[in-house]
This record gives structure tokens, C-alpha cells and sequence, in this order.
């Protein structure tokens, strides 16, 4: 694209962002509009009395009514007015970064703005997200320091980065993702469309008022009101508002053509290699360990060697991997460590509603120690859990061969599970029954035991009381403080997806095989970066257990884990060492 081709394009983007945002503003121009029309109509009937044109017991009877509708308007708008100006607008949580901490991010910042003819952004914060944006924080309620004087330039807006950007990229591809969006701070400069944007967000927070906590009923009833005034306003300039924020990004986009284009080409396929990595990591790696009261201090040094491991098993991602050795944009921090740690935190925060600060029971973790911590811990709680269901159960007591030859005991044995699961219907004791039917109504994907097969209705059984048991020891879980945000409760963003019982089970009889294979063979927990908990068979992952165990669970077929132990020399007879 000629650079004439690209100004053309800007100056059509920032035209169009205008012409938005003076719709947004007429929204706010009808309002004023029809709060001021009762104030103006009984000005007009009481100037009309004064000069004796409209005078009678009927006309002073239509001044006093109009003027106390337009006082009762003029109250409700001025109320209206007072709560969105002073309600505070959604802030995007953040580990902000200082020009000290991160000298050469700002000088590169600074230098891609002076290249682009914008202002610079007036600070530069990280988020652990792949994603990068502006943010208006000029509100009084999110400044700090000295007021800005009465007719001062609105202050710029902060430059929000993706934390796993700054690990993955290199320094040129982080400059070129970067540059249509430093871009934007130009059009956010105009007063049309900074007004437009503050009065949106101010809609936004007014429309969340009543769920401001602290509220006595009538305050709340009075911002339920605020409210709803606020969301009809929100509802007429919320396209306008939209398609004016198109045509900034367009104006952006135009107007960061002509910097490092070649290179933005290869750095917009990172994005999307980083947002696959980051999000295995976060659901199969970090998602466990924060259930076990440990959060990895690492995270975004972690998606590198996530996404290293994709690039060696991926063949399209084939090459990636020689990117490495260029400079990486971490670099640019003074201490990457440090940063690291606190949007990991932060991380834990947002997706899993974990407490702000570390404590004796949320502590950090290292990428060294995921394995001992986490892995093993995780598998020997689970199986833990099961064991203990089972012993509610009452299974394990009838004398005899169990699935794999050895006596069945009560004993936390591989072999006690493997019985339980493959017993016969009529094996399943009435009281079983009645508190699995029980239970069922709850679960809409649990099926009938009427019509459960040899060993299913066994699982079935054994996956409710699983399902329950967990609800349970949730319910008994010390609420953890701090976990509120400024756009209300954490976690903002859960990971975790719903379960049914069959997946829990599947889980606690892999967790029991993955223990039985520890203590009894040559096995050891281990961390896979890609799918988070693994089990070592001789310093090899180990990939055909899953099949094994689904048999087991769904079929109350043992004869392929029967197999899979022979082969690996676990011995499903012996106890294992339980939590």
C-alpha cells in the first residue's frame, strides 16, 4: 500500500471515528434536552402569567403542576448526571509497570509514538491475557498524584500489554504488534472522541451502581432507578459507540503501515501461536496447581517452553523455534523475574478468584518443583478421596479373587478400585441404589441404574458419591479474602468447565493407577507442557493409559488396564501411600 493509499485510509477511519462520536454525543444532547423541556414549558406559562396573557385558575393550576414536574425532572436528571460522573468506570487489572522497571519498554514506546507522530501512552502496564489495548484512566477516581489543572490536554491513555508477548516475541515483532495500537492514541487525543468515550464508560458504571456493595435499601432503590435511566441512554449510543471504536483501530491500523509492515506480517502469526500456548498452559497446567494451593511463580516463562514443545511436535509450526535466538522482548524489563511473578499472580487472581497475596495456604511454586508439588500431591489426594467414598461404600469387604487374581481387601489398593468397578448389577447393595437415585435428579447426565449393565451401575454409584464428596469438601473450604476486583467478585474469567461425575471418576482411577505405578514400578510424576500432569515410565511420558482407564470406567471392562499394568510392572495389590 503507497503511502498516499494509507493517509487516505487514516483520514477516512479518523472521520468516520467522528462522525461517531458526535452521534454518542447527541445521545447525551437529547437527554440534557428532554430534562431541561418541563423547566422550559413552565418558564413559558409563568412568563405568559407575568405579562397577563395566560391568566385563570386554570392556567395557574398548569403552572404549578409543570413546575413541580420540571423540579421532579430536573432532581432525577441531576441525580443521573451526578452518578455517572462520579461512578467509577471498569479498570482492566494490571501489573503496571514503571519507567524504572522497565526503561528500554518505555524508550521503545516512546520512539514507535515519535515515528507514528501520536502522543506517547502515559504508562505502560501488563496483563496476563495475549492481548494489547488502550485504556483511558484519566477518571479522578483512578488518578494519583497532582490534579490535573482546569484546562489541561486530557491525559493519555495507558498502554496495556499481554504478558505473554513480552516472553514469546522477540524486541521487533513486540514493536510491530505494538504499533497500531500506540497508533490510537492520536484519534483518543480528539475532544469529540475522548468525551464520547467518557461519557459511554460513565453509562457503563452507572448502569453497575446498584450492585455497589454497602448500599442502604433506599440508595440502592434510587441507583436501580439511575440504572435503568443509564442503560436506556446506553442502549441508543451503544452502535454509534461501537462502530466509532472501528474507526479509530482502522485510523490506527492506516496510520502503522508504514512501520516494520514486513515484520508485522510474521508477528501477528506469533499472536496466534501465543494465544494457543498460553491457553493450554493456563487450563492444563496452572488450573491444577491452583487447585492444590499453588500458583506457578513462572507462567509466562512457562509458555515459552509450552510453545517451544508445540513448535517440536507441530510440523507447521517447524521453524518457530530458531526465532529463540534473537533478542526477546523480556528483555526489555529490568527484572523479568519479578514481573513474572506478579502477573502470575495476578493470573490466579482473574481465572481462579485466588487470595491477592501469598499465605500458608497459597503459596508460589517453581517450574522445578511442579512435579513433587503439584502432580504427585494432586494424584495422592484424589486417590485419597476415592478410597475414602469406597470405604462409605462399604466396597472391598466381600472375601475373594479380585480383577487382577489378588484378595480384595480394604486396604488403598489398585485392586480393591478395579473390583468395585467391575462387579455385577446385583453386586450393587439397595442402599447404594436409593442414595445414588437420590443424588441423580441433580445430574441430567446421569443415566437410570435400571438400566445400567455389568459393572456400569457400580460406576455409576461410585462417580455420585465422587460427585458429591466434592461438593462437600468445596463447600468446607475456607472462603479465601481478598478476591474482589474492581469489576466485582473473582475470579472474572473461570477456567474451570463443568464436570460430569464419569470425568471425575475417570480422574481419581487415573490418579490411583498413577500412584500404584510410583510406589510399586519404575514410574514418576511428571510435568508435560502442553497437557499439564504426566506420568514417567522410564523417564518417558506415558500416552495409552487414558484408553485403559475409560474402559475400566465405561464398560467395566479391566482387561485393557490389565494389560497396560502387566506391561509397566505395577502391581495393583499393593497399598499405595495415600496423602
Amino acid at each position: 500500500m503507497t503511502a498516499t493509499g494509507s493517509a487516505v485510509g487514516e483520514e477516512l477511519g479518523a472521520r468516520a471515528a467522528r462522525v461517531r462520536a458526535l452521534a454518542v454525543l447527541r445521545v447525551r444532547g437529547r437527554a440534557l434536552g428532554v430534562a431541561v423541556l418541563p423547566a422550559a414549558v413552565a418558564v413559558v406559562l409563568y412568563a405568559g402569567g407575568v405579562t397577563g396573557h395566560l391568566t385563570g385558575p386554570g392556567w395557574d393550576t398548569a403552572r404549578w403542576v409543570t413546575a413541580l414536574i420540571a423540579v421532579v425532572v430536573l432532581l432525577v436528571a441531576a441525580a443521573v448526571a451526578l452518578v455517572v460522573a462520579r461512578s467509577r468506570p471498569a479498570v482492566t487489572p494490571t501489573v503496571e509497570l514503571t519507567e524504572r522497571q522497565a526503561p528500554d519498554l518505555y524508550r521503545l514506546v516512546r520512539d514507535l509514538a515519535d515515528r507514528l507522530g501520536v502522543p506517547a501512552p502515559s504508562a505502560i502496564a501488563l496483563t496476563p491475557d495475549c492481548d494489547s489495548w488502550l485504556e483511558d484512566r484519566s477518571h479522578p477516581a483512578h488518578a494519583r498524584g497532582a490534579r490535573r489543572a482546569p484546562g489541561a490536554a486530557p491525559e493519555a491513555p495507558v498502554l496495556v500489554i499481554g504478558s505473554p508477548f513480552m516472553w514469546w516475541m522477540r524486541v521487533a515483532e513486540l514493536r510491530a504488534v505494538l504499533a497500531p495500537v500506540v497508533a490510537g492514541t492520536g484519534p483518543a487525543a480528539h475532544p469529540d472522541i475522548a468525551a464520547a468515550r467518557r461519557f459511554v464508560r460513565g453509562l457503563d458504571a452507572a448502569v453497575a451502581a446498584p450492585d455497589t456493595p454497602g448500599l442502604d435499601p433506599l440508595r440502592r432503590l434510587g441507583a436501580r432507578g439511575v440504572g435503568r435511566l443509564a442503560r436506556l441512554m446506553l442502549q441508543g449510543c451503544r452502535g454509534h459507540a461501537a462502530e466509532m471504536e472501528r474507526g479509530v483501530a482502522a485510523a490506527g491500523s492506516e496510520r502503522a503501515q508504514a512501520v516494520d509492515y514486513g515484520v508485522r506480517i510474521v508477528a501477528q502469526e506469533q499472536v496466534g501461536l501465543a494465544y494457543a500456548g498460553w491457553d493450554r498452559l493456563l487450563t492444563r497446567v496452572a488450573l491444577p496447581a491452583w487447585r492444590m494451593g499453588r500458583w506457578p511463580a513462572r507462567l509466562d516463562a512457562g509458555v515459552v517452553s509450552a510453545l517451544t514443545e508445540l513448535s517440536r511436535r507441530d510440523r507447521l509450526a517447524d521453524g518457530f523455534t530458531s526465532r529463540l535466538g534473537e533478542r526477546p522482548a523480556c528483555d526489555l524489563l529490568e527484572e523479568p523475574g519479578t514481573v513474572d511473578a506478579a502477573t502470575s499472580l495476578l493470573a490466579a487472581r482473574l481465572f481462579h478468584g485466588a487470595p491477592a497475596e501469598p499465605g500458608p495456604d497459597w503459596a508460589p511454586v517453581e517450574w522445578s518443583e511442579y512435579a513433587e508439588e503439584v502432580v504427585d500431591r494432586k494424584w495422592r489426594a484424589d486417590a485419597a478421596r476415592l478410597h475414602q467414598v469406597l470405604d462409605r461404600l462399604g466396597a472391598g469387604t466381600p472375601a475373594g479373587p479380585g480383577p487382577t487374581g489378588g484378595a480384595v481387601t480394604d486396604a488403598p489398593t489398585l485392586a480393591r478400585v478395579m473390583s468395585h468397578l467391575t462387579a455385577a448389577p446385583g453386586a450393587v447393595r439397595p442402599e447404594e441404589r436409593d442414595a445414588y437415585d437420590e443424588r441423580r435428579g441433580a445430574y441430567d447426565d446421569e443415566p437410570d441404574l435400571a438400566g445400567a449393565g455389568a459393572g456400569t451401575a457400580a460406576a455409576e454409584v461410585l462417580a455420585a458419591a465422587l460427585t458429591a464428596q466434592t461438593v462437600r469438601e468445596e463447600e468446607r473450604r475456607p472462603v479465601v479474602p481478598a478476591a474482589e476486583g474492581p469489576d466485582g467478585p473473582l475470579p472474572l474469567f473461570p477456567l474451570q468447565p463443568p464436570r460430569t461425575g464419569r470425568d471425575l471418576l475417570a480422574d481419581h482411577v487415573t490418579a490411583m493407577v498413577c500412584c500404584a505405578a510410583v510406589d510399586t514400578a519404575d514410574a514418576a510424576p511428571g510435568l508435560d507442557w502442553l497437557d499439564g500432569p504426566a506420568l514417567l515410565l522410564g523417564g518417558s511420558r506415558s500416552t495409552d493409559l487414558a484408553p485403559a482407564v475409560l474402559c475400566l470406567v465405561e464398560d467395566g471392562d479391566p482387561e485393557p488396564l490389565r494389560a497396560w499394568l502387566t506391561k509397566a510392572g505395577v502391581r495393583p495389590e499393593k497399598p499405595v501411600r495415600l496423602v
